[in-house]
């Protein structure tokens, strides 16, 4: 079965949504792509392609790698050599789910590898486990929108359909952000009053997401669960998630732990130029450069290529070429 080689195109997420801690994401249109195959030389080789990937191993510490052994090893069946290739537009450690897709993408490919023996769910409770929470991996596994739960033992999930007018503006400051990092600016405990305004935003978020009422989108963005704690690690955030429904937002948030900054939008709104401005020259005024991207959300999962393995004429690179956005 491993006589075949994979090539998996996976979105970009974004988790949170304003008050949806560790519970909502969005797949973007975004994406990474990894290819797949058992090694033909006896070794394992993993080449890796695209901005920022410097510092991703290419030995078996790879993450991509262990997550297949990992597949290899609940089907009961021993693939130790692989080669992997990567290619990725989805920055690292800025809050647009580069590890859910890399642990999606590897889970995905390294199924398909051996024949599939793995359903969607045993694939999204391993995702959760291993990225600690259902939120990115669910979008970038089920595409749309997906409001997840998890108890420590088994995730749940709903998926919606995203609105068809809806748009995404992304404000990627010019630097990394660790999970962890921002995990730590949270407090340990918090007020019952911002836990019940919390779980009544997230709420009526889901209700508005998913019966297309974008004008409460205003309304159910808002936060005080985690948003107000990381606004010191990303100067003028604050000021962005405060005002941007002004210059035509529906709503802002962080993207997941961050420091991307996330508008939605009406994709016919004649204000998003001016929205765009606002986050640029915000950011600026606090001396951070940023790159803004307009996406869309992505109502597909993993988008799956099979080849034959001696089918080896054209690189990653040269099979991907056009979809890229480099």
């Amino acid at each position: 079965m491993t006589d075949r080689r994979v090539i998996v195109k996976v979105p970009a997420s974004t988790a949170n949504l304003g008050p949806g801690f560790d519970t909502l994401g969005m797949a973007l249109s975004l994406y990474a792509w990894i290819e797949m195959s058992a090694s033909k030389d006896g070794r394992t080789i993993i080449d890796l392609y695209g901005d920022g990937l410097d510092g991703i191993a290419r030995d078996k510490s790879n993450l991509i790698y262990k997550v297949a052994q990992m597949v290899f090893e609940k089907a009961g069946i021993s693939v130790p050599e692989l080669h992997i290739a990567m290619y990725s537009d989805i920055p690292l450690t800025r809050g647009l789910g580069s590890s859910a897709s890399a642990i999606v993408g590897a889970l995905v490919a390294a199924n398909a590898l051996i024949g599939s023996p793995l359903d969607d769910d045993r694939l999204f409770q391993m995702a959760t486990e291993l990225e600690g929470h259902p939120d990115n991996v669910g979008a970038s596994l089920f595409g749309g929108i997906v409001v997840s739960a998890w108890d420590g033992s088994r995730a749940e999930k709903v998926r919606l359909e995203p609105h068809s007018e809806l748009e995404v503006l992304v404000a990627i400051p010019a630097f990394q952000l660790a999970t962890e990092k921002a995990r730590h600016a949270l407090p340990s405990q918090i007020a019952l009053a911002d836990a019940v305004f919390n779980v009544g935003s997230s709420s009526l978020l889901v209700a508005a997401l998913a019966s297309g009422r974008l004008d409460l989108i205003k309304h159910a963005m808002r936060d005080r669960l985690h948003q107000p704690y990381r606004a010191a690690l990303i100067p003028g955030m604050s000021e962005i998630l405060e005002q941007a429904t002004e210059h035509g937002a529906l709503g802002a948030a962080l993207s997941g732990a961050g420091p991307t900054l996330l508008a939605l939008v009406e994709r016919n709104s004649p204000r998003k130029e001016e929205l765009e401005r606002f986050l640029i020259d915000t950011l600026h005024n606090e001396g951070i450069e940023a790159m803004t991207m307009w996406l869309k959300p992505c109502s597909n999962g993993p988008e799956l290529t099979l080849l034959r393995l001696e089918d080896s004429g054209s690189s990653l690179l040269k099979r991907i070429k056009g979809e890229v956005r480099a």
